[in-house]
């Protein structure tokens, strides 16, 4: 998966993956010592506590490198300091719903979104549909619930 492209996240995003590194990371001896222990049982063939911190050790190595990697590809961006018109990764987006409902979301990285709480991510449709756009414009998103369309009614950095 290694790839030369810069990942965009917002600060937040950094730290949280940051953190979830060190976690990894602390958990690493605890796994050695797991399959320390497993192995002092005897027979590693029928041994199902070795196999399953083994596999654990995988998946913590392969995590770790996952984050690694995005850690030090990472473009960090402070939406405050971006400024203009048009929608880019780190605006807040007010949009109209085709039901006149207002709806608001802010254009993140992949580890930072959670629709939720109106964070989505840039390469989402919805996020890949209102980049480039300006206020005023109409936005057609096609979801698997059906097509959807929006109004951009005003772009912030906050």
């Amino acid at each position: 998966m290694a790839s030369a492209d810069k990942v965009p996240m917002l600060a937040q995003g950094h730290a949280m993956l940051s953190d979830e590194l060190k976690r990894l990371r602390l958990e690493r001896p605890q796994i050695v010592e797991a399959i320390e222990e497993a192995r002092a049982h005897g027979d590693l063939s029928e041994n199902a506590e070795y196999h399953a911190a083994k596999e654990r050790q995988g998946q913590i190595e392969a995590m770790i490198a996952d984050l690694e990697d995005r850690l030090s590809r990472a473009m960090v961006i402070d939406p405050t300091s971006l400024s203009g018109d048009k929608v880019v990764f780190g605006a807040t987006v007010t949009l109209l719903d085709e039901d006149e409902k207002t709806v608001r979301y802010q254009l993140v990285g992949q580890a930072e979104a959670d629709a939720r709480v109106g964070r989505i991510s840039y390469n989402s449709p919805l996020g890949r549909a209102l980049i480039g756009r300006q206020a005023g414009d109409e936005v057609e998103v096609s979801t698997p619930s059906g097509d959807r369309y929006y109004q951009v009614e005003k772009i912030e950095f906050v």
